[in-house]
């Protein structure tokens, strides 16, 4: 038992090792300009990933291709981008200006630029978190395409497979497969990439589009391709960082853009003077809570309020969304699209403007209290310690005059890992521990267990820990702090950054009151402990319904 346990220590202990590894290679090679991934520059971050093997990247250190890893981080990198030799990360240096197009990952919004045949553009605006998640994602890929290569180069004289010509053949003249044809190169595939035929004709069918039904095909192909003529030719493919990029980060460039936009419509509107609520969370929950119950009313039942939410949630009710988002628009909501580089749209609320007796919630207050509630899309990692440590700072008015917000709560709902439980269930923090520093942010949370009980989903309560990224955690570092005294309940990546942001600005900045209210509310989108449970495994669907309206009216209650 005891060697078990010394293991387990060891193990984790290592992995631990590895990210903090990774952490410092990452911020070296983004000080020194550039590096080649796959060459002595990158060989840090490569081992480093290779000993920690994240639970997301499943099978990156054997040899057969991780499919669902590459289907993950394909999701949220810029299509084209395998064909690239070239990879610059930039600031927001005018390419919306020129006549690139913009190329918008589905999972991730960041604008990304093709420049030419070889360049890939990728515009950083959200700190460094976005530079770790890139790289990483970037390191899984090339070490992955190596893979590839390994198995299409056989022999003493590297000889090139035959099903390999046959795949170049298709890729190269964009020959057209009928279903025996498509069945054949599949069947290929499989003896490449050393996966069953069911294993690549699932992947095949969720990388097609309408636009390029072989897909798949073509990435395998740029991939391996790239990486034998890495080894073939000595074209190493390169990463840089814009001198722009450099010189901007962690200065709160776009965070000060965006804080100020907030605060010109607070101003405009006369809304400065009055209680202020600010909610990070996405951009339809707090707007259906007040105003679907209204302008739906008969489709409205206080008892399921869930049933008309998850409706709204459909894909084919568009219509009734835009009669909610409508009608919100004439009674006191404003929308403020973001123009920063944030990438965070914000709603502003005045509750004032609002029949709150039509609503399932009730306001005691005088007209001059009610409450103005400010919403924020989620930040990324870092980004959450930038754009609310601008927001909470105080406004700077035309006539000179220095206006401190009155900000009464700050509430953070997020999706996050569980290490307890499954996908939809709820995690209430005590508080936030930041992975690989001695830093923790223990809070007085408003909302408490007992408050979402008994709502058909599963409640936990304990710490939670930040995390630099969630595509770099594996079991054995997860099962530590989960089985440790630590006791923590599930991992995300801003709430640190926000405790840090809210405890500065009122307990040493004085900036706001310094009795702020916070609440911090989490749903479930993976269980990393669990195979086939991480966010590789898919995402959450219609399951992560329920739990975001029980947070968002918790919430809603209190602050009215």
């Amino acid at each position: 038992m005891q060697n078990t346990k010394t293991k387990g220590r060891t193990r984790a202990q290592e992995s631990s090792a590895a990210i903090e590894k990774l952490y410092i290679t990452m911020r070296h090679l983004f000080s020194r300009g550039f590096y080649k991934p796959m060459g002595v520059s990158g060989e840090s971050l490569r081992e480093a990933l290779l000993l920690l093997r994240p639970e997301i990247y499943g099978s990156i250190a054997e040899e057969k291709i991780e499919l669902n890893g590459l289907t993950y981080i394909l999701d949220r990198l810029p299509i084209g981008i395998e064909e690239c030799r070239y990879i610059s990360l930039t600031a927001d240096e005018g390419y919306s200006n020129s006549h690139f197009k913009s190329i918008v990952p589905p999972k991730r919004r960041r604008n990304c630029y093709r420049i030419d045949k070889d360049q890939m553009n990728i515009e950083i605006t959200r700190g460094r978190s976005e530079i770790y998640d890139i790289l990483t994602h970037l390191t899984f890929l090339f070490i992955e395409s190596h893979k590839i290569k390994n198995r299409v180069l056989v022999g003493e004289g590297k000889k090139l497979i035959r099903e390999w010509k046959l795949l170049e053949e298709i890729v190269l003249s964009n020959k057209k497969l009928n279903n025996e044809e498509c069945d054949i190169t599949i069947a290929h595939m499989g003896s490449v990439l050393g996966r069953s035929f069911e294993e690549v004709q699932e992947i095949y069918k969720a990388l097609a589009t309408k636009e390029n039904p072989h897909r798949f095909l073509h990435i395998i192909y740029w991939l391996g391709h790239l990486a034998i003529k890495e080894v073939t030719e000595n074209k190493k493919r390169e990463i840089s960082f814009s001198p722009l990029l450099r010189e901007q980060i962690g200065h709160h460039i776009y965070g000060e853009i965006w804080a100020n936009d907030i605060k010109k419509v607070l101003d405009k509107e006369g809304l400065l003077e009055r209680p202020i609520h600010i909610i990070s969370a996405n951009m339809h929950s707090v707007m259906n809570s007040i105003y679907a119950p209204i302008v739906l009313k008969d489709q409205y039942n206080s008892e399921d309020a869930n049933a008309l939410f998850e409706t709204l949630s459909e894909d084919s009710n568009d219509g009734l969304r835009k009669k909610v988002k409508n009608f919100a628009a004439k009674n006191g909501l404003t929308y403020i699209p973001d123009a920063s580089g944030t990438n965070i749209n914000v709603q502003v609320i005045d509750t004032a403007k609002i029949k709150i007796e039509e609503t399932p919630f009730s306001i005691v207050n005088s007209l001059e209290e009610k409450p103005v509630i400010i919403v924020m899309d989620y930040a990324f990692g870092e980004q959450a310690y930038e754009t609310m440590d601008e927001l909470l700072k105080p406004y700077y008015c035309s006539e000179g005059v220095i206006h401190h917000l009155d900000v009464d709560s700050i509430s953070i709902m997020g999706k996050a890992g569980i290490l307890e439980g499954g996908k939809g269930d709820i995690m209430i923090p005590s508080s936030h521990i930041f992975e690989g520093t001695a830093d923790n942010y223990p809070f007085k949370n408003r909302l408490k267990k007992k408050d979402l009980e008994g709502l058909g989903v599963e409640v936990f309560s304990g710490a939670m820990i930040s995390v630099l990224g969630t595509s770099l955690q594996n079991k054995d570092i997860l099962k530590f702090f989960h089985e440790s005294t630590w006791r923590v309940i599930g991992l995300e990546m801003e709430g640190a950054h926000y405790q840090k942001a809210i405890q500065a600005a009122s307990k040493i900045r004085r900036n706001i009151k310094r009795k702020v209210k916070v609440r911090y509310a989490y749903y479930a989108s993976d269980n990393p402990l669990e195979t086939g449970s991480t966010l590789a495994s898919g995402g959450l669907g219609t399951t992560g319904v329920r739990p975001t309206y029980i947070i968002t009216q918790k919430m809603l209650e209190q602050i009215f």
